[in-house]
């Protein structure tokens, strides 16, 4: 194909842009409540974040790129003219990471699927025609779009009542968080670790059968739990300090397993939406090297790693903004609260992500701050910001069409 290494450098560069985006704006989601719960430094979450993120994004981010690279699109329509995959696959990264880094600034949490689908969308329609785009693909994950807040709503008030009932609305809370606490850092882990053998490590050969994986998952789980309970027991509680806050000491325990929900979700999120980044560079750079529009290719492991580089590199430079908004704008949130809201953030996207479906971690966040918010009562809800954040929800799918319309024309122009 002409122009194949230039086609090729600027796959990599839109990619790499795109990840930087979904570093800036979406990791920024999932480190909000640890941060907005004052369970961890801002430092620290970048930290965690770099670690866990890029671990989920090469370990399991191979499942759910299939669905963004070859389900949104007819393929069988390019295989003519493969050129114009290639065109449109770059003006979809450039457009949605164009809108990842407009949202950024101004500080809303917007929907990296979204964009992207939005950005595919658009192309397509104005490259081949409207039968193009796969519009019942698209009616799947605009479906997860309503499904994932709603379900990770209803997980996350449910886990906060259960922290209210077994620990917080108790005569002695705080021997009641030392006790139970191990059994909330057990689920975080085993969920997140029996997801991962589950779904997630296909790519490197692994294959464990279902019993295997459950029992590696449990062991997983019991080793993070025994670890959470020695950090538990090196933890100095003060009385004094619930003066001012009647459970001062108990949120302490809490911070330590908001330490392991934070590696769960950011590890979640790595494994979801690496795919929003790499999926259409795979495709670009499989269509220079055979000239052919194949539905199926491999995911090299090289793409994934350099998804993974770019998500941590976005997070470390510009993803404050987004934190302050969901770590403090929505709803006050503890440590108690924040473990809730994002142990079912981790456990709807890492199920959706085994099932291949790219539902997006900032509506699943936010469905479940929310939910955490009416386990305290609507009162407890600014309003207003929640607004604001559904509104750059909506804007999201046209921006990123319309954006990836006129990077198109330009791209066609000067490369065709």
């Amino acid at each position: 194909m002409e122009y194949a290494t230039l086609l090729i450098v600027l796959a990599c560069l839109f990619g790499f842009f795109m990840a930087w985006g979904i570093g800036a704006n979406d990791v920024a989601n999932a480190m909000g409540t640890s941060v907005g719960s004052r369970a961890l430094t801002i430092k620290q979450a970048v930290i965690i974040a770099a670690i866990f993120e890029f671990a989920g994004a090469w370990l399991a981010g191979g499942a759910v790129t299939q669905t963004i690279r070859s389900g949104m699109l007819d393929a069988n329509l390019l295989s003519g003219t493969p050129e114009i995959l290639v065109f449109g696959m770059l003006a979809s990264l450039l457009a949605a990471g164009t809108w990842l880094l407009v949202a950024s600034i101004f500080g809303w949490p917007v929907s990296t699927t979204h964009s992207i689908v939005g950005a595919i969308i658009g192309f397509a329609i104005v490259a081949i025609g409207m039968e193009a785009v796969q519009w019942g693909k698209v009616g799947a994950i605009a479906i997860s779009w309503v499904l994932s807040p709603a379900l990770s709503g209803v997980v996350a008030f449910v886990l906060f009542r259960s922290v209210q009932v077994l620990i917080l609305d108790t005569p002695n809370p705080l021997e009641n968080a030392k006790r139970y606490v191990p059994y909330y850092i057990f689920l975080a882990a085993f969920f997140t670790a029996l997801i991962t053998l589950l779904k997630g490590l296909t790519h490197l050969g692994m294959d464990l059968s279902t019993a295997q994986s459950y029992g590696i998952a449990a062991i997983i789980g019991l080793m993070v739990s025994a670890l959470g309970v020695v950090a538990i027991r090196r933890l100095r509680f003060d009385p004094a300090d619930d003066r001012d806050f009647h459970f001062s000491n108990v949120e302490k325990v809490f911070g330590v397993l908001m330490l392991v929900t934070a590696c769960a979700m950011a590890f979640a999120h790595g494994s979801n939406d690496v795919a929003n980044a790499v999926g259409p560079l795979a495709a670009v750079i499989s269509v220079v090297q055979t000239g052919e529009v194949s539905v199926q290719t491999a995911m090299p492991v090289w793409i994934l790693l350099l998804g993974g580089f770019g998500i941590v590199l976005g997070l470390v430079t510009y993803g404050h903004r987004v934190i302050a908004t969901v770590g403090t704008g929505i709803t006050q949130l503890t440590p108690s609260r924040g473990f809730a809201a994002t142990l079912a953030a981790a456990m709807t996207v890492v199920l959706a992500s085994g099932t291949g479906l790219p539902i997006s971690t900032t509506h699943t966040l936010v469905g479940a701050i929310l939910g955490v918010g009416l386990a305290r009562g609507i009162a407890a809800i600014n309003l207003g910001v929640v607004r604001a954040i559904f509104m750059s929800w909506v804007i999201t799918l046209p921006a990123g069409a319309l954006l990836s319309i006129i990077f198109f024309f330009i791209i066609r122009a000067a490369l065709s």
